[in-house]
């Protein structure tokens, strides 16, 4: 199935630098209780330019295994594989809903890569139009009950386009700022968590970890 999942990857990105699939073939078949989505992969799109769409789906496709994550598996910025960035985070929030990396879908809502997402000038909106019938194929087909977004800019991306308007419930970190993290929910009972960017918020830390959302929204019983 994934392989049909990559042929909706727009034509107009595969030779841009960035990347579609941040976990491998077992994550995209049959159907899967959550769905994770950040803004779009970081990185420099100039010293990574031959780090293309088309190369990185090619090297998931035919050279990873099939229980493969970039969150679990992948060095980033030379550290030891799982150890990287917010990787810890992610795979820390995996552990607490009790789900094997490997075994989760994961993508961003724009697959072009950039420094930053305010990088993108105004157009990340209009990028994320383009990728969405991807994603929306990954929805329908997998059938998630959660999709986890990485930040407010993926979040309430991702709540217009499914129509998750019910706030459920939501995270307060207890510390002196305080972010939000929040529990939505569709009229079809899919929900969506719109989670403190793991970047930014340690997800690994008791007062800043929104774990508690992702594990009520799977309990979940329609």
């Amino acid at each position: 199935m994934i392989k049909e999942f990559a042929s909706l990857i727009p034509p107009s990105l595969l030779d841009v630098s960035g990347s579609v699939f941040y976990s491998g073939r077992n994550a995209f078949r049959g159907t899967r209780p959550l769905y994770m989505l950040g803004v779009n992969p970081g990185g420099s799109p100039d010293t990574q330019a031959h780090e293309t769409v088309a190369w990185h789906t090619k090297k998931v496709l035919e050279r990873e295994p099939d229980d493969w994550s970039a969150y679990r598996d992948e060095s980033w910025k030379g550290a030891a594989p799982g150890r990287g960035g917010m990787q810890p985070r992610v795979l820390h929030l995996l552990r607490r809903v009790g789900l094997l990396p490997g075994g989760v879908p994961a993508s961003n809502i724009v697959f072009a890569r950039s420094r930053r997402e305010n990088q993108f000038l105004g157009s990340l909106l209009s990028m994320a139009e383009v990728c969405w019938p991807f994603h929306h194929a990954v929805i329908q087909r997998l059938e998630p009950r959660v999709v986890l977004c990485f930040g407010g800019t993926a979040g309430e991306y991702v709540r217009r386009q499914l129509g998750a308007n019910k706030l459920i419930r939501e995270f307060v970190e207890k510390n002196n700022r305080q972010w939000r993290s929040r529990l939505f929910r569709n009229s079809a009972g899919t929900a969506v968590v719109v989670a403190t960017h793991p970047s930014i918020a340690n997800w690994a830390a008791p007062d800043t970890d929104p774990s508690e959302l992702v594990e009520e929204a799977l309990a979940y019983d329609a």
